[in-house]
């Protein structure tokens, strides 16, 4: 839900949107709108100006769609080791995080991260819309 919605408000942006995923983890149709699926993280990020993670969903994971939380966070968890040639990127994350899973606790508050602000202002958005549709 929250990957395709920002996926397609990106792509009306006009933004060149990369998704990184394991194979298992890849939903259906989502190279045919635009998009370039990478299933190597360092790959992807290669002069990247923004990553947003997402949460993993460990409670909707009983098909075991990864071998482990370890595992997952070694191949596509953001690190500073993972990150350290960029220089200026910036790293987003809806919230609420897995730390150590998909990104380092370490970077959720660092000079890079707009983590905070962005659920802040999620919280405002989302209870404006909620607003907007009661009134109609």
């Amino acid at each position: 839900r929250v990957a395709r919605s920002n996926i397609w408000a990106l792509l009306k942006l006009q933004a060149n949107v990369k998704v990184v995923t394991l194979p298992t983890l890849e939903p259906k149709g989502l190279r045919d709108i635009g998009v370039k699926v990478y299933y190597n993280l360092e790959d992807a990020i290669r002069d990247t100006d923004i990553i947003m993670c997402l949460r993993i969903q460990l409670e909707r994971q009983s098909n075991a769609l990864f071998p482990s939380k370890g595992e997952y966070a070694k191949l596509l968890g953001i690190t500073p080791n993972k990150i350290k040639e960029l220089k200026d990127v910036i790293i987003m994350h809806p919230g609420p995080v897995n730390r150590g899973v998909e990104i380092s606790s370490s970077l959720i508050y660092s000079g890079q991260s707009v983590i905070c602000e962005q659920v802040t202002n999620g919280v405002a958005v989302r209870m404006a819309i909620l607003e907007a549709v009661m009134q109609n």
